[in-house]
Parts: C-alpha cells; sequence; structure tokens
C-alpha cells in the first residue's frame, strides 16, 4: 500500500501571494521596517490595522519609512507646534506624546485634547501618568489612550480599569517577558512593544503576545554618513 499524507491530499500548502510593487527612483532607498514585523496580528484602530510604528520626530524619516503609524515622543515637554509639524508630514496615522512624566495632571490632558483637535489617531502617556489621569484622559477625548508599561511590577489591571486602551511595554531587556506576563493574565489587552535591533529580538517580542512593534530607525546622521561614503568612493 502507498503511504500518503492524507493531510497533504486534503490540504495542499498555499500558495505565496504575489503582490506587485513600485518604488520608483527617487524613494527607492527608502527606511523599510523589518519584515518580520508582518508576522504581529496587528491593532486596529479606527478600522486601520497597525503592525509596525516607527519611534522618531524626524520629519524627514516620517516622510521615507514604510511603517504603519508615527509613534511620537520624545524627552521634553509636548509642544502643540511639534504634533503639528508631525500630523503635517506623515502620511499615516500618528499616536502622539501628550506628557506624563514631567508634564503632568491638567497640562496633560490640555495637550491630548490638542492632540485629538490636530488629527492625531492616539495620545501616548509615560510610565509615571496617574491613573486618575488616564480615567480624565477618557472623560475628555476619543481616540485611544496608550500607557507605557516600563516595570515589571507595574499595576496592569489598575492601568486597564483606570482607561488605558493600548499598553506600550518599553522594560529594555525585560520587555519580552513583561510582554508574556501581561498576556498570559490580560489575553484580550492590546499590547505595542519595543522589539530591539535585530530580527531574533522582535520575533521573540512577538512570540510573547505583542500585538504591534514599535521600530527605532537609523538616525539620519547615520544614513548621510553612508552616503558620504558612497561618494566619496571610501
Amino acid at each position: 500500500m502507498c503511504n500518503v499524507n492524507q493531510d497533504r491530499v486534503d490540504r495542499p500548502e498555499k500558495a505565496e501571494k504575489f503582490v506587485p510593487e513600485y518604488r520608483g527612483n527617487l524613494r527607492d532607498h527608502m527606511i523599510e521596517i523589518p519584515r518580520c514585523i508582518a508576522q504581529a496580528s496587528g491593532i486596529r484602530v479606527f478600522g486601520r490595522r497597525i503592525k509596525s510604528l516607527v519611534f522618531t520626530t524626524d520629519v524627514a524619516i516620517i516622510r521615507n519609512i514604510n511603517a504603519d503609524a508615527v509613534i511620537a515622543v520624545y524627552p521634553f515637554t509636548p509642544q502643540p507646534a511639534i504634533t503639528h509639524a508631525v500630523l503635517t508630514a506623515a502620511e499615516m496615522p500618528v499616536f502622539s506624546g501628550v506628557g506624563g512624566g514631567i508634564t503632568s495632571g491638567a497640562r496633560v490632558v490640555n495637550l491630548a485634547m490638542d492632540a485629538e483637535a490636530l488629527g492625531a489617531t492616539a495620545v501616548v502617556v509615560n510610565a509615571p501618568t496617574s491613573n486618575e489621569c488616564i480615567r480624565r484622559l477618557k472623560e475628555v477625548i476619543d481616540i485611544p489612550v496608550v500607557v507605557t508599561v516600563a516595570r515589571m511590577d507595574t499595576d496592569v489591571e489598575a492601568r486597564l480599569a483606570a482607561g488605558a486602551d493600548i499598553l506600550n511595554v518599553s522594560a529594555a531587556e525585560n520587555t519580552a517577558p513583561l510582554v508574556r506576563r501581561i498576556r498570559s493574565e490580560f489575553p484580550q489587552a492590546a499590547i505595542i512593544a519595543t522589539g530591539g535591533s535585530t530580527e531574533e529580538t522582535i520575533l521573540r517580542t512577538i512570540e510573547a503576545g505583542a500585538n504591534a512593534i514599535t521600530y527605532t530607525p537609523p538616525t539620519s546622521a547615520a544614513l548621510f554618513r553612508e552616503l558620504m561614503v558612497k561618494y566619496r568612493g571610501d
């Protein structure tokens, strides 16, 4: 008798889809996010599925990268002028930082309202943000509130109860373990996480349960350095 794998007969392997692509000349050297991020499930926000978020406020980078969204957080007091500049440059959704660390209280709420009015898709608050502030944000804006989680001992249940719509896990080398813990305790939580600098660490974070990955691109200075080496013929 011929030994045939019945599963193969009944369910032939699915052929890989052909995806036509146009690149052009001027944008052919744009930054591409690691392809492995496509393995994440994504988070659907206002009908748009987001798997990758580029971590930058550099408008030149934003105009020349194929990420699904921008996460525009920076180590200064959030300013509407910066939010406006990023939103003007971006062709994709913007998750706008509104404070929660150095900037706190009513100012965070006001900045969030301003970001929503300018067209931000979501607002991001830093790890020190109080649960009361999160509750206040949910009362006054109608876009997702993304709450950063940076420590293993964070009371995630309290964050979610306060109204956090999406968790942004950024815990350095503890990111994947923290994502895994959150996913095991809260199977339906929406999780964005930093994926690190290699495909191995990105995949580890996705396998731990992250729905979307934050990607840090090379700086403009680093990219220019590569171009100048080419121009000089080094």
